[in-house]
């Protein structure tokens, strides 16, 4: 059984960083590096990889049969994880536009 706690942990830290790498690729995209900007998005996916393999862990612990709590934390860890997959996204699509 996975520490719910431990587990909500994991997914923000690593949802965070791979969000904060986005940004760090954008602001390499600006300055006019694009492979920097590209490595540092390979990077972040790295992140949510990790990020994204605990929210599957906890999904097939909890097997649709509500056995995890729904706590305020974990609603903030995923929140933190959609919003990082969001700016992965977007961040691919501007750090394209700026190599352009």
């Amino acid at each position: 059984m996975i520490d719910l706690e431990e587990a909500v942990m994991e997914i923000i830290v690593n949802a965070g960083q791979a969000r904060s790498l986005c940004f760090e690729a954008l602001q390499a995209a600006r300055a006019g590096d694009i492979a920097l900007a590209q490595q540092l998005l390979q990077q972040s996916d790295t992140f949510t990889r990790q990020a994204h393999k605990m929210q599957t862990r906890l999904i097939e612990q909890d097997a649709g049969e509500g056995r995890q709590p729904m706590t305020l934390i974990m609603v903030h860890a995923q929140d933190h994880l959609m919003t990082s997959l969001l700016a992965r996204e977007l961040s691919a699509e501007i750090v394209h536009l700026y190599q352009r």
